[in-house]
């Protein structure tokens, strides 16, 4: 009897599995808010993403932390919810999502504070956010190898962890805002198009890569890997289809003007104002950057050719960008507005998955600690791109130690779907090459595959990237490396089945 009861137990569990598995998603009814918050620092800040530290108290335009909240219910209660916000910052560090869940959560606890993910633009002007006096970063912690030296006599400027502090309020006050402002309303999507990103590493006759390379080399081969021209758009409706909202999913990263001595937004500025300009004073934008690790706005060819058109057309580089995102909004707005949804299935995985580290080699130690002892009793003598290899190497001895221990680097991932379309977040910054594998294999009819969220890992390249060599296709570029890559496609790829299934 025993054994036929244990049997019969077995069936009933995994047939009410299965019914609970194959439950379709419930449709909602959708709500959604929107605010924004400036982030632009009042005092002089040193500037990242170069080799050399940038002070800087000048503001080209501002910086901002756009936030939208989405929940659907119906007739029992909350289906889901996400506060999705996007900054005008080069990266996002785990802390600082991680402090603002706990600056809102007593403010608002209806929402699951782990249902908020932060996402950055990429762009190269704006402020750092470490310096040389941080000196617990985790070995997996990739900023560490960007902490630049600030002048301790310069006592006016803002140091990154007080702008961090700064930063993490306004992110808060913007989610807080977001939530409080959810009203009924409509949904659509389209997919669209426009030419900003180029695959920005050139290949030679001898298999090498560079990062920016010499095209007109009598050795140039070809650049190494496709560019996404895709735009994913998501239209936010009021009413009696009043466009209020739109999210833009550009596979570009925001560096048009990355080596300034200014704050900016780069072609996000542009992008905002003439969007504005084309559909309301008020009109709402969150920008989001697709996988584009190997991608950039810089020209590889064609150089001659797009600056005379440039100039016919009284615009800079930037405003050249921004032209042709308003153009791929302007090619679908008809289709989307044609398909506008107020009820709808609504699901959001927050996922926590461990990738294969990429291993430090004992040679690569070796080397690191070499330069490591080389430089740690003179690091003031050190030039700036002499500083930043110094810490890359210290990192690299940290790593190598710390790879025997925690073999695997635990990220954040957050998937959406929303009635037929996907939305998957990473970490990194993405090789193209792993947002085409999953957009392909994703069972969703759109797929917006969204870097730089929730944490900042690095560079994740490819097979092929990392046997050309060059700057971001190395082991000091990124925590995790090509094995680590197949198998995020993997873990994404899987949860959206799971997500779409019938």
């Amino acid at each position: 009897m025993r054994i036929v009861f244990v049997l019969t137990l077995a069936v009933w569990l995994a047939a009410s599995f299965h019914a609970i598995a194959s439950e379709p998603p419930r449709n909602g009814q959708l709500t959604f808010g929107w605010a924004v918050e400036s982030i632009t620092p009042d005092r002089p800040v040193a500037v990242g993403g170069q080799y050399h530290t940038r002070i800087s108290g000048q503001v080209h335009d501002p910086l901002l932390a756009t936030a939208l909240a989405i929940e659907t219910r119906d007739d029992r209660g909350v289906i889901d919810q996400a506060v999705m916000v996007s900054c005008d910052l080069s990266l996002i560090r785990r802390q600082t999502q991680a402090r603002v869940r706990e600056l809102v959560k007593d403010q608002l606890p209806d929402l699951d504070v782990q249902k908020i993910l932060i996402s950055a633009t990429h762009t190269h002007t704006a402020p750092a956010l470490t310096d040389a006096d941080e000196t617990d970063l985790h070995p997996y912690d990739f900023i560490g190898s960007w902490a630049y030296r600030i002048p301790a006599d310069q006592t006016d400027i803002m140091r990154p962890a007080q702008y961090l502090a700064f930063l993490e309020q306004r992110i808060g006050a913007a989610v807080v805002k977001a939530w409080k402002a959810r009203q009924p309303g409509g949904l659509s999507f389209a997919l669209s198009h426009a030419v900003i990103a180029h695959n920005r590493r050139a290949v030679y006759a001898d298999g090498t890569a560079r990062m920016y390379g010499n095209t007109s080399d009598p050795t140039f081969s070809h650049l190494e890997g496709v560019s996404d021209h895709a735009v994913d758009v998501l239209f936010f409706w009021r009413g009696n289809e009043q466009l209020e909202g739109l999210v833009v999913n550009v596979y570009c990263p925001a560096q048009e003007v990355e080596g300034e001595q200014y704050l900016s937004a780069d072609f996000w500025c542009d992008a905002r104002r003439l969007l504005r300009d084309r559909y309301g004073a008020d009109l709402q934008i969150l920008p989001l950057v697709g996988a584009s690790g190997d991608q950039s706005p810089h020209l590889m060819w064609n150089k001659p050719a797009e600056a005379a058109m440039r100039q016919q057309r009284k615009l800079s580089s930037r405003e050249e960008i921004a032209r042709r995102i308003v153009r791929a909004v302007d090619d679908v707005l008809d289709v989307a507005r044609s398909n506008i949804r107020a009820e709808l299935p609504f699901q959001h995985r927050v996922s926590s998955v461990r990738l294969p580290v990429w291993q430090v080699s004992d040679e690569r130690y070796a080397q690191a600690v070499t330069t490591y002892e080389a430089g740690k009793d003179k690091t003031d003598e050190l030039a700036s791109p002499d500083y930043i290899h110094w810490r890359v190497s210290r990192t690299m001895a940290a790593r190598y130690e710390h790879q025997k221990q925690e073999p695997f680097f635990q990220t954040e991932l957050h998937l959406l779907r929303l009635g037929d379309l996907a939305v998957a977040s990473n970490p990194f910054e993405l090789y193209a090459d792993y947002g085409l594998q999953i957009k392909a294999r994703s069972p969703a009819l759109q797929t917006c595959v969204v870097q730089l969220t929730a944490d900042c890992a690095a560079y994740l390249p490819t097979e092929r990237a990392v046997l050309g060599g060059g700057y971001s296709a190395r082991i000091d570029d990124g925590v995790v490396g090509p094995a680590g890559g197949k198998v995020f496609v993997e873990e994404t790829t899987r949860i959206l089945r799971e997500m779409f299934s019938p």
